[in-house]
């Protein structure tokens, strides 16, 4: 069919009623009469209202995966905020413990210098304040090393104590440290004294390093359970009266003539860590009556010097009056 024969016009319809330009004009006309109407006598509100009263629930159905976003955001972010408080709190408090127990260890420690401080008047001996590094590595020995040695004037034999009471005696002296055997050491010994009976003996260390036990003590011995030893000053190297173990138990044996009594040292090696070095009893005595000595010829040198003094003003005295008498004989003997 040729395209010029076909039929352009509209159809009946659409050619029925005013023309589109009328129906712009009226529609926009009504507008703006509503417009106006509704913002003098607000005649839409109740039409308003009505259409959102319908259309909330489609409004929130709407929203709700924006909600669901937004509580999701802030719930992360919160999880984030919380978590990091808390590893911030974490770390306070490890800070605030890590605090704690420095502050409870620096008190420890104030507390035995000062019991140390306190100690030192009483000894009657000199003593040198050290403090322990670590103990020997000899599984086979109880042994510590202190740090002063022979520079600082420990001597070999020197006997160590803490504010509680005897540890040990220095055996071996190096420049700038040196080695304390401990009462609990097999080889060690020492003489004590009963505080209560007042009686005499040596005690040793036992093989396992565990304590100290009197050896060759007779089974009818008056000793018990909570007697303080103390040490007795006879070998010279201890001084007498410091504190070194309480009895634990005491073992009497039918077959056997000597007792078995066990010892535990009042000052426990393990926790030591200042202690007193002090110089032997024999060599402190020695050098006590070298002092003397010294003192005494040096009193006698001084009063040797004020009698030679007395002696010379004496004597210059005499040669004067001598020279003045003569002096007066010569002027009296024309």
């Amino acid at each position: 069919m040729p395209l010029g024969t076909l039929d352009r016009s509209p159809p009946p319809f659409f050619r029925q009623g005013p023309s589109a330009l009328t129906k712009l004009a009226l529609c926009s006309a009504l507008a703006l009469v509503l417009m106006v109407a509704d913002a003098r006598f607000k005649l839409m509100l109740p039409a308003r209202a009505a259409l959102a009263l319908v259309l909330h629930p489609v409004q929130r159905l709407l929203l709700t995966p924006v909600d669901a976003w937004e509580n999701a955001g802030d719930y992360l972010r919160g999880t984030k905020r919380a978590m990091a408080a808390e590893d911030q709190a974490k770390r306070q408090l490890a800070q605030q413990a890590e605090r704690l127990s420095r502050a409870e260890a620096l008190q420890a420690e104030n507390d035995r210098l000062r019991k140390l401080l306190e100690l030192r008047p009483a000894t009657p001996v000199p003593s040198i304040s050290a403090e322990v590094l670590f103990e020997a590595p000899d599984p086979f020995s109880r042994r510590v090393v202190i740090d002063h040695g022979a520079t600082q004037g420990v001597a070999a034999g020197s006997p160590v104590i803490n504010e509680a009471g005897v540890l040990g005696q220095v055996t071996r002296v190096y420049p700038l440290s040196a080695e304390v055997t401990l009462l609990t050491d097999k080889e060690a010994a020492i003489p004590l004294l009963n505080a209560r009976t007042q009686m005499r003996n040596a005690a040793a260390g036992r093989a396992d390093g565990s304590g100290m036990e009197l050896r060759f003590l007779a089974a009818n011995a008056d000793v018990k359970v909570g007697d303080l030893m103390t040490t007795s000053g006879l070998d010279g190297v201890y001084p007498p009266g410091l504190p070194v173990a309480k009895v634990t138990v005491v073992e009497r044996r039918g077959d056997s003539s000597f007792a078995q009594v066990l010892l535990a040292p009042i000052a426990q090696p393990d926790s030591a860590r200042h202690v007193l070095v002090l110089l032997p009893m024999d060599r402190h005595l020695a050098a006590k009556q070298e002092a003397e000595a010294a003192a005494a010829a040096e009193a006698a040198s001084a009063a040797e010097s004020k009698a030679t003094a007395r002696a010379a003003k004496k004597a210059e005295k005499a040669e004067k009056a001598a020279a003045k008498a003569a002096s007066t004989a010569s002027g009296a003997k024309p």
